[in-house]
């Protein structure tokens, strides 16, 4: 298998149905596949081949899409870059995976001098936005009407397809190495569990490309044959309006995405009424704030999805009937047809049903490995199997329930306290509208538990409020014993909030208090 077969079945089956709507650029599957034979001739050009990394540095555009199957056309590997990391960061992705191609929007343009000094060895930016081009660059659009049309050269199976550099939660960046063999494996498994794309359906890309839930969103909409309706970034308002104007009939959201289209205004003047499909995942979502989205959308199915970069990204998937029973949404899902999930002991052995472990995974989707990270890389795959860090149980029927990153978990007074759980308890209070929860020094327990809350305009909670609330669900030692209010959460280009940022804010208050 190799990626650029979507865009040969389309060229193929479907010449005149748009492929991709971005603005008011519409490319029909026949325009799309010259034009990427086209930019595959200018990265020819350039000095690139088999293996070679190209980088991308952009919001969400059409173009995006033209550069994952250019790249993939002439046998290199795409690096695309987060957009929310600084000039630093960034270099030292670029720097890290040797890549010395960059294709920059107009948003990152300001960018490029530190990220040139930091890393010299950049020899050529292609600029892809719609501003003049600044002195210096390669104009995009030229080098697509200059460059003459090359051949696909077909690689595909176990060559390198990309090089996904995670968050760096701690320490430098991790590049997670996927296969075309591994992306392939992953968007199949997807679209045979969920069902969630459909030939000239519509889809709404609203999720950074750069992430590889929002690429295997693509890849499987490319497989389907679906329509990409591109939104550079996530605006609730904007979103609202292509809905109804372009008649989308499924997106991929985070929770944190759910809950900005509900609150906003024009959700109650726009017409949802095409959205067939929603999938959702990245981070817990409570059951009010799902039911809330099911009647917002009520044709409707929604599917989570639970995955990592590692996997390219899908494990298991929460289906559509499985959201009719209140008994199944905290559960991640099942196993999809394409991967084996167990839970282990710290030994590896695998624990009987209910028990919590470790989750671990195998499968055509998982990582070859980290970019020239071999301690790393034995540190994560063990046996054929990816140790995720996530801490989780299955239950009898083969559903599996996440509870926690490992590492988040929270000993207080020797107990386990798993953040989830708390989170699931805490955003069922009337007056929350966001929660996370984390864990802090405490000279008696060790840990506490400590809450985050983003509270409703005009409402407050104490914390006794919050105790109390908390103790009708779960029991006395997992409530939070202080909390934090909050005007909003940090959360990463993903939507997952970001427990570090929230750490350090304790940490700092702290401080300031102590002194």
């Amino acid at each position: 298998m190799y990626l650029t077969q979507s865009l040969h079945r389309a060229v193929q089956q479907r010449p005149n149905q748009p492929m991709t709507v971005c603005g008011d650029r519409i490319h029909t599957s026949s325009e799309t596949g010259d034009r990427v034979a086209r930019l595959a001739g200018a990265l020819l050009g350039l000095g690139l081949g088999v293996g070679d990394r190209v980088g991308m540095l952009s919001l969400n555009s059409d173009r995006y899409h033209e550069y994952f199957f250019a790249t993939w056309w002439i046998g290199g590997v795409v690096n695309p870059l987060n957009t929310r990391w600084s000039a630093a960061e960034i270099a030292f992705a670029l720097e890290d995976s040797q890549t010395t191609v960059l294709l920059v929007d107009d948003t990152f343009v300001p960018l490029l001098d530190e990220m040139r000094t930091l890393f010299p060895s950049l020899r050529a930016v292609v600029h892809c936005g719609d501003q003049p081009t600044p002195d210096g660059l390669l104009r995009y659009e030229d080098l697509v009407a200059t460059a003459e049309p090359v051949e696909d050269l077909r690689v595909g199976g176990d060559t390198l397809a990309g090089i996904f550099y995670t968050g760096g939660t701690s320490g430098r960046p991790k590049g997670v190495m996927l296969t075309h063999l591994n992306l392939m494996t992953a968007s199949l498994g997807s679209l045979a569990a969920n069902h969630t794309a459909v030939a000239g359906g519509r889809a709404l890309l609203s999720a950074p490309m750069f992430h590889l839930a929002a690429l295997a969103s693509w890849n499987g909409q490319n497989i389907a044959g679906g329509i990409l309706v591109m939104l550079p970034s996530f605006e609730p308002a904007a979103a609202l309006r292509l809905i109804e104007e372009r008649r989308i009939n499924s997106m991929l959201l985070v929770p944190t995405m759910i809950q900005m289209l509900l609150r906003h205004p024009e959700r109650e003047i726009r017409d949802l009424s095409s959205i067939t499909a929603i999938q959702y995942g990245a981070s817990p979502i409570s059951e009010t704030l799902l039911r809330q989205a099911q009647r917002a959308f009520p044709k409707a199915d929604f599917v989570q999805g639970y995955g990592m970069t590692e996997a390219g990204p899908g494990l298991t998937s929460l289906s559509a009937d499985d959201h009719h029973a209140a008994t199944r949404l905290n559960s991640a899902g099942r196993p999809m047809g394409h991967v084996e999930v167990r839970v282990v002991d710290d030994r590896g052995n695998e624990l009987p049903r209910g028990e919590v472990g470790e989750i671990i995974a195998r499968g055509g989707n998982i990582m070859t490995g980290y970019w020239n990270r071999p301690e790393e890389t034995a540190a994560a795959l063990r046996d054929g199997w990816l140790y995720t860090g996530d801490g989780g149980y299955m239950d009898e029927d083969g559903y599996l329930f996440v509870v926690d990153r490992l590492k988040d978990m929270i000993i207080s007074g020797g107990e386990n306290v798993y953040s989830t759980e708390v989170e699931n308890a805490l955003a069922s209070h009337p007056d929350v509208v966001q929660c996370a929860v984390i864990g802090v020094p405490d000279d008696r327990f060790g840990e506490r538990v400590h809450a985050f809350l983003v509270m409703k305009p005009g409402t407050s909670l104490t914390c006794d409020d919050v105790r109390a609330h908390a103790k009708k669900l779960i029991a006395g030692y997992k409530s939070p014993r202080s909390i934090t209010i909050v005007e909003q959460m940090p959360v990463s280009p993903a939507g997952k909030i970001l427990k570090r940022e929230l750490r350090r804010q304790f940490s700092d208050l702290a401080d300031r208090t102590a002194h």
